[in-house]
């Protein structure tokens, strides 16, 4: 089995909600051990849409896998002083709080910093800790609202649409991976110094819209036009809503296919290159030099004609059928699937994609698996989310070195537990 990429690492996670639990994850899955620190009542997302009473939401589940948790009352003292020792055996803090709430609890970066100078401090922001949005707060729809991506999705006619990937709260949580990594290596190679790293919903956002930001940039204040969209462009200052086109150097659109149902459709993309395929198989080979379609531009210029004439074509088949047609003559198609239908697809389940994870107390649950594989240490088994402080007293007694009488003087002083609400 091999120690994994990430062994060796511990991560105190104080995350919560999606973006920095899914960002914990993947490193959890890559080999850290990863301490999810939670208040007594603990994350609000395992009461979150809950699909069962009484147990935590797959919320919480899916974004938890393979971490352990321990319960802390961060306004006592025993809990405080309990969070200092394992700043100081840890080698990341992860927080996505509002502006302000650790340096209340007298948890700056700086003193972070001082208690354990080589850890690295990585926060998840709205819209980052300076400027003029820094207080504002921010959800997945208000990420991409303020990113771009709105405002790029969906039909020009019809309002602004959010997609339906997490890009704001699960991207910005991969970025944030990304800069925790950097800092582990920039640590090693340099005097073992940790830092503060920050990831931003909207910044992440804005990344994941880099090819929407080119064509900002190719519309030259109003002066230049995007050929490729099937709708006019000259004159506009700002990306447009494109419905499916492609937005790219090749002609790609959705394409209806029998029954016709919501989601019978395949994605075709016409490469210059296999354009006379392309001709071939929906019109015979007389098409390939029609005057409409003969070269790149005028394929672009047609391609409203283009796009009925391949429905029409694909109108004889399923999707499945269709997909599997293009394929076989190197014509990039797929089909549009449905949640459920991912979620059974043999390519899928070869790829470990969607697994299933055993032996969680309140039963086993199916969860979207490890999407970077590695060639060594990669991840063998997906284990279960933790219940709410189930592995406190293993943390203090592994990870701190407290005695058995250590942790009952402890949990006496409610460094674990809410306080008790005085009786009427």
């Amino acid at each position: 089995m091999g120690s994994k990429a990430l062994s060796g690492v511990r991560v105190i996670d104080m995350t919560h909600v999606q973006a920095g639990p899914a960002s914990s994850q993947l490193l959890a899955w890559m080999g850290a051990d990863v301490i999810k620190l939670e208040p007594p009542s603990g994350d609000i997302t395992r009461q979150q849409l809950r699909h069962e009473r009484d147990k935590d939401s797959l919320y919480f589940t899916m974004l938890n896998s393979s971490k352990r948790s321990i319960t802390i009352n961060m306004k006592n003292r025993g809990g405080a002083r309990v969070f200092e020792d394992l700043i100081k055996k840890s080698d990341v803090v992860m927080e996505n709080f509002g502006p302000g709430v650790l340096d209340r609890l007298g948890y700056s970066y700086e003193n972070i910093n001082k208690i354990n100078p080589g850890i690295i401090v990585a926060s998840l922001k709205g819209f980052g800790s300076s400027g003029p949005y820094a207080d504002y707060k921010a959800y997945e729809p208000i990420a991409q609202a303020m990113g771009g991506a709105m405002s790029c999705t969906g039909f020009p006619e019809d309002p602004p649409t959010i997609t339906g990937a997490q890009i704001g709260d699960t991207g910005a949580g991969l970025h944030l991976a990304i800069g925790i990594c950097a800092a582990l290596y920039h640590r090693t190679h340099n005097g073992g110094k940790g830092q503060y790293v920050e990831a931003a919903m909207q910044e992440s956002v804005m990344n994941l819209c880099r090819v929407k930001y080119r064509d900002h940039g190719r519309l030259m204040d109003g002066k230049g036009e995007l050929a490729e969209y099937s709708r006019p462009t000259l004159g506009l200052t700002s990306t447009p809503r494109a419905g499916n086109d492609s937005g790219g150097g090749q002609l790609g659109n959705s394409i209806p296919c029998k029954p016709h149902g919501q989601n019978d459709y395949v994605y075709i993309v016409i490469q210059e290159a296999i354009w006379p395929t392309v001709a071939t198989m929906i019109g015979g080979e007389s098409l390939i030099m029609d005057p409409r379609f003969s070269t790149i531009g005028e394929r672009r210029k047609n391609q409203g004609e283009l796009w009925k004439m391949l429905a029409d074509f694909a109108a004889n088949f399923t999707k499945q059928e269709m997909t599997a047609l293009c394929n076989a003559k190197d014509i990039p198609c797929g089909p549009v699937l449905t949640t459920g239908e991912v979620t059974r697809d043999k390519h899928v389940a070869h790829r470990q994609m969607y697994v299933k994870v055993e032996g969680h107390p309140q039963g086993d649950y199916w969860t979207v698996g490890m999407p970077v594989k590695l060639s060594m240490g990669n991840v063998d088994r997906i284990l279960p989310a933790p219940t709410l402080g189930q592995h406190t007293d293993e943390i203090l007694k592994d990870v701190c070195g407290y005695s058995d009488g250590q942790i009952a003087g402890l949990k006496a002083q409610g460094a674990f537990t809410n306080p008790l609400k005085k009786q009427k």
